[in-house]
């Protein structure tokens, strides 16, 4: 006979009928985990603000919320108005200089044009490039084929789920090969290399051994494209450039 396990505040009773059990359960609500944060804090929200629009952002939101007070860690800036807004700035490419002022470096320290190298991998693509600025100044594109579901089942759904997965592996190693002839020529210029596009073809691309020196400058988290295009690769700076803000419901 197997144990009944009961969930936690449930009691338990066995009624005049040997033959019956029976058992009632108070369903307790677990505790607010939020309980100790205020509504501010709980409704925040993250605006993304290109560079050269950083220094003016900055002023209307002092023009808003009156007087702040700013903290500053390598790879933060806190902003504190005396309304209760916060915002909470995320460096690009930290660390951030320690000495000077926190938001006027900040503003020149987004702005600067540094080496980045980028990677994008899909499915449906990928691509590979070095960046001085927002300039592209060397790219690599792909689309290889991987083929799509079928609604097949049995044998044949086995088959092309075996098909589709040699086809990504000889994508990813495409990606790689050409990561290591695109960006390990450069890599003791580049300050960082940026991920777009799927986590776990990201993962496999970067796994291959050639690419160390390319896993060790990777920052950031993988961000969202449409399958990796020229024009896809073109534009990215503006996300990986992009100064993360978090404010809270007051800003």
């Amino acid at each position: 006979m197997s144990d009944l396990v009961l969930p936690a505040g449930a009691s338990f009773s066995r009624g005049t009928d040997s033959s019956r059990v029976c058992f009632s359960l108070l369903i307790l609500n677990p505790p607010d985990e939020s309980a100790d944060l205020s509504e501010a804090e709980v409704s925040a929200r993250i605006v993304r603000v290109a560079p050269d629009r950083l220094d003016g952002w900055l002023d209307r939101f002092a023009e808003r919320h009156g007087a702040i007070e700013v903290d500053r860690d390598p790879a933060t800036i806190r902003i504190q108005a005396t309304d209760g807004a916060t915002a909470v700035i995320a460096v690009p490419f930290p660390p951030l200089p320690a000495s000077g002022n926190a938001l006027a470096n900040l503003i020149q320290h987004a702005e600067r044009d540094r080496w980045i190298g980028a990677v994008l991998v899909r499915r449906g693509g990928w691509a590979v490039g070095t960046f001085l600025g927002s300039e592209l100044i060397d790219s690599k594109v792909g689309r290889p084929y991987v083929q799509g579901q079928t609604k097949a089942g049995g044998w044949s759904q086995q088959r092309y789920a075996r098909r589709r997965g040699q086809q990504a592996t000889q994508a990813y190693a495409a990606t790689a090969d050409a990561v290591a002839r695109i960006l390990l020529p450069r890599v003791t210029d580049l300050e960082a290399v940026v991920a777009g596009g799927d986590r776990a073809g990201i993962d496999a691309v970067l796994a291959d051994a050639r690419l160390g020196p390319i896993r060790a400058k990777l920052t950031g988290p993988v961000l969202p494209t449409p399958d990796p295009r020229l024009r896809v690769l073109q534009g990215f700076p503006d996300q990986f450039r992009a100064v993360s803000i978090t404010l809270n419901e007051l800003a």
